[in-house]
């Protein structure tokens, strides 16, 4: 049985929202916010960080086209997925 992936965004205190995919939501967000070095570097001295979204992506290869797609989003439909006013393509 494959690990469930899941696509997550997390605000700087600056405001940008990074995108990232784990198996472990919580684990991730710890080493994000702890600047260790399995954290994403361009978080790293940008904090507080908040967790603003989270849901569940399938499989890695599902995961990783779904992370690809929303970080070449513009600004305004990462915000409005984040409120929920719209979800994810389901052609991931």
């Amino acid at each position: 049985m494959a690990d469930q992936w899941y696509l997550y965004l997390v605000r700087t205190a600056g405001g940008s929202l990074y995108t990232g995919i784990t198996t472990d939501v919580a684990r991730r967000f710890s080493e994000h916010q702890a600047g260790a070095p399995k954290g994403a570097r361009s978080l790293r001295g940008k904090g507080p960080l908040t967790l603003e979204f989270q849901v569940p992506a399938g499989d890695r290869s599902r995961a990783s086209r779904l992370e690809w797609q929303v970080k070449r989003w513009p600004r305004v439909r990462k915000e409005a997925l984040v409120r929920g006013d719209i979800s994810l393509p389901d052609d991931a």
